[in-house]
């Protein structure tokens, strides 16, 4: 079977691959860390939450084919890992989902103190 890509692509799509999962996790860290306790930029952090779930969800399953294809080293391997990495890494995301919601239970709060 013909490799889908060469050595040299291998790095450039494992670099720029894992660099942009890098840079977003690194935007939703800093949305979340600034937005959640005030309960703004709720969509685009669960937005990136699930962009980058399902986009390690996906590169796990092609690099899973491409081993059972008997793909060479350099075609799977950068597929597994970004994939590996990214859906470990999703579901500790999920503290930042609670902190939406007690900014969620603190806003009811003051509107209920406000009509009273």
């Amino acid at each position: 079977m013909t490799p889908w890509w060469t050595d040299q692509m291998a790095a450039w799509v494992g670099g720029l691959g894992g660099g942009v999962l890098g840079l977003l996790g690194g935007v939703f860290g800093t949305l979340a860390g600034l937005c959640a306790p005030r309960g703004k930029c709720k969509r685009l952090v669960y937005g990136l939450a699930a962009f980058m779930g399902l986009v390690g969800v996906v590169s796990l399953a092609v690099g899973i084919v491409a081993l059972l294809l008997h793909q060479p080293y350099c075609v799977w391997c950068p597929l597994v890992l970004v994939g590996a990495i990214e859906t470990v890494l999703t579901p500790c995301f999920i503290p930042v989902m609670r902190v939406y919601r007690q900014a969620e239970m603190r806003r009811l709060e003051a509107e209920d103190l406000r009509r009273s």
